[in-house]
C-alpha cells in the first residue's frame, strides 16, 4: 500500500486529520522515566500506544532523536509503530535538502534505514534535489510550501513571475513535479490565507499542518481553509500540547485525553 493509499484509509478509519508530532524532549519527561537508557523509546511508545486510534498519521521529528545520539531508538519506535498499528503512516520530519547523490542518500536514510512511509524535504533546491526521493514509488515526499514560522514570510512571499514564491512551489509541486502522486505540501496552521490558497492551487494534493496547539493555529480556521470537498486532505500536526498534556505516570492516558479533544475539535468543522 502506498503512503497516500494508507493515509486515506486513516482519514476514515480512524475518522481523524490528527497527526500526532512525536518531538521528545527528555527535559519534560516524567520523573520516573529520567535516567533510563531507553527514555525517549519508552515515552514516545506510551504515547503512540495510547493515540493511535486517533489519529492518522504519527511524525517524529529527527532532529530530537539524533541530538541525544538516540536514532536507534527512532528506528525501534517506527518498527513499533508498524508492527502494533499497522495502517498509521508515520512521517519522518527531517526537511532534507540537498542534491544529486546526497539527495539520494538521504533517502535510503528515511525509507530504507528508518522505514519511514514519508518524508519532509526542503525544494528550494528545485526538482533534482526532489527526485531521488520520487524513486520510492510507495513513499510520500512532503515538500515545504507556506510554513508557520514567522521567518518563513522573508522568502516564501518574494514575488515571482506574478506571483508569492510559496504559490510557485505549490505549482510546481502539483503540475510538474507530481507524476507518481507522492507528492504532499507543508503549509502552516498560523496562515490559514494561504491554506486556503494552495489548496485553490494543488486541487486534492494532501498537506501537512503544523502550528496547531503550542504555536498558536486556529483549528475552524485551519480546516476551513484546508479541507478538500471530501472533508479530508489534512494531517493537522499537534506535538507540544498532546506529548505534555500530563506530567506524572499518567502521561500517555493524559496525552489520550488531548489527542481525542483535538480530534473532536478538529471533525467539528470537517
Amino acid at each position: 500500500m502506498t503512503f497516500t493509499q494508507q493515509l486515506a484509509a486513516a482519514w476514515q478509519h480512524n475518522d481523524s486529520l490528527l497527526c500526532v508530532g512525536l518531538d521528545p524532549d527528555p527535559a519534560k519527561f516524567p520523573a520516573h522515566l529520567k535516567g533510563r537508557d531507553d527514555a525517549i523509546l519508552e515515552f514516545c511508545k506510551n504515547i503512540v500506544d495510547a493515540t493511535a486510534d486517533l489519529v492518522c498519521s504519527f511524525k517524529p521529528q529527527i532532529a530530537y532523536f539524533a541530538a541525544r545520539r538516540a536514532e536507534d531508538q527512532l528506528e525501534a519506535l517506527i518498527a513499533h509503530i508498524h508492527e502494533q498499528h499497522p495502517g498509521v503512516p508515520v512521517i519522518l520530519d527531517a526537511k532534507r535538502g540537498d542534491i544529486g547523490s546526497t539527495a539520494e542518500q538521504y533517502a535510503v536514510e528515511a525509507f530504507a534505514r528508518f522505514q519511514a512511509d514519508a518524508v519532509t524535504v526542503n525544494p528550494y533546491m528545485g526538482r533534482d534535489s526532489v527526485e531521488p526521493y520520487l524513486a520510492f514509488p510507495d513513499k510520500g515526499v512532503i515538500l515545504l510550501c507556506r510554513t508557520s514560522n514567522p521567518g518563513g514570510s522573508d522568502l516564501q512571499f518574494l514575488e515571482t513571475n506574478g506571483e508569492k514564491l510559496y504559490e510557485h512551489v505549490a505549482r510546481l509541486a502539483a503540475e510538474k513535479w507530481n507524476s507518481t502522486g507522492q507528492i504532499g505540501l507543508v503549509v502552516g496552521a498560523t496562515f490559514p490565507a494561504e491554506i486556503a490558497r494552495v489548496r485553490q492551487i494543488v486541487g486534492d494534493m494532501p498537506l501537512l499542518v503544523p502550528g496547531i496547539g503550542a504555536q498558536g493555529g486556529d483549528v475552524e480556521a485551519t480546516v476551513k481553509a484546508g479541507r478538500t470537498a471530501a472533508g479530508s486532505g489534512l494531517m493537522i500536526n499537534s506535538s507540544r500540547a498532546i506529548l505534555y498534556a500530563g506530567h506524572g505516570e499518567d502521561y500517555a492516558e493524559a496525552a489520550r485525553r488531548a489527542a481525542l479533544a483535538t480530534r473532536a475539535e478538529i471533525n467539528q468543522y470537517r
